[in-house]
């Protein structure tokens, strides 16, 4: 594990169109001017890909040259990028910043990967060919039975029906000949974190406006050509699970016209932030702000006074 102590760290959480980029650049502006130099790293799963620029609502090139931007553009969309990945990318990251004494500011809404990273998770390793023979079981319910026998801590805190979780807790279970709650306590844990973390919220009516209206200004941006050129290279298995992405694909390749495919994104985002809020509603130590009508009048002097406390 990276020794992060010192460096200061605050996070800026929420859903998806909720307004945590604007935030995070005025205070990077605004520190900027003050004695408090600021530099953002991106906790996105997705803004990881190069090539993946309008889809995922990646800071454009002027907002980069005018702020410090870590953990963006690092690996092509053919390459398989993993959570342990990023967190190696975000401890080197906020390690640069601490040695320019500025202050690390954490902004996006992939809350594994976000969780990773605030409480530095001990995380094993990957057993693709595990996986691989796993994956090919359709019996969810049967292989959280056998994780059961195995390791039924970790079975305890999974629905039986995730199959994602199921997997993954197998794979590291056989692969690595412990169980895989012996890697740590869990998500369903929060422990005294030293990153602070401020949760920026809009009523679910004004948001699902929003995600409707980003949604259609990337179509008019490109995002159709963007995939295209993306599809064409080849894309890995997790950057084609990209929202918005995937939709696109189906588009090309015929399998639903583009007026479908935007309605698809649209829903699907929106189904997507309603996760994503409350997956960060769990955590007990996020501190709320309910936009009234200007996250910068009312979110960016909160995210101030935190990194200068």
């Amino acid at each position: 594990m990276t020794d992060l102590t010192g460096i200061r760290r605050v996070a800026i959480v929420g859903s998806t169109a909720s307004g945590k980029s604007a935030v995070a650049m005025e205070v990077a502006r605004r520190g900027a001017r003050s004695d408090t130099p600021v530099e953002i790293v991106s906790v996105d799963s997705m803004q990881v890909y190069r090539g993946m620029d309008i889809g995922t609502a990646k800071p454009t090139h002027a907002e980069q040259g005018e702020v410090r931007h870590h953990c963006i553009d690092l690996v092509d969309a053919s390459v398989d990028f993993t959570v342990g990945d990023f967190k190696a990318a975000h401890d080197a990251a906020v390690t640069d910043i601490g040695s320019k004494s500025a202050a690390a500011l954490l902004v996006g809404g992939t809350g594994l990967y976000h969780r990773v990273v605030i409480d530095d998770f001990d995380l094993p390793g990957q057993f693709d060919d595990i996986r691989i023979e796993l994956e090919a079981d359709p019996d969810t319910e049967g292989l959280h039975r056998r994780l059961t026998e195995l390791d039924p801590l970790a079975a305890s805190r999974m629905e039986p029906g995730n199959r994602r979780r199921v997997v993954r807790s197998l794979e590291v279970t056989l692969g690595s000949g412990r169980p895989f709650s012996s890697f740590g306590p869990g998500v369903d844990t929060y422990p005294p974190s030293p990153v602070e973390q401020i949760g920026v919220r809009r009523p679910r009516p004004l948001l699902a406006e929003r995600i409707a209206e980003r949604v259609r200004a990337m179509i008019g941006a490109g995002l159709v050509d963007e995939v295209a050129v993306l599809h064409e290279a080849g894309m890995s298995r997790s950057a084609g699970q990209a929202l918005g992405y995937k939709e696109i694909v189906d588009h090309l390749e015929g399998r639903i016209s583009k007026d479908e495919a935007i309605d698809t994104i649209i829903t699907r985002t929106r189904q997507f932030a309603v996760r994503q809020d409350r997956w960060f509603r769990r955590d007990p130590r996020v501190r709320w702000i309910d936009v009234e009508h200007d996250p910068i009048a009312e979110v960016v002097p909160v995210v101030m006074e935190a990194l200068t406390r």
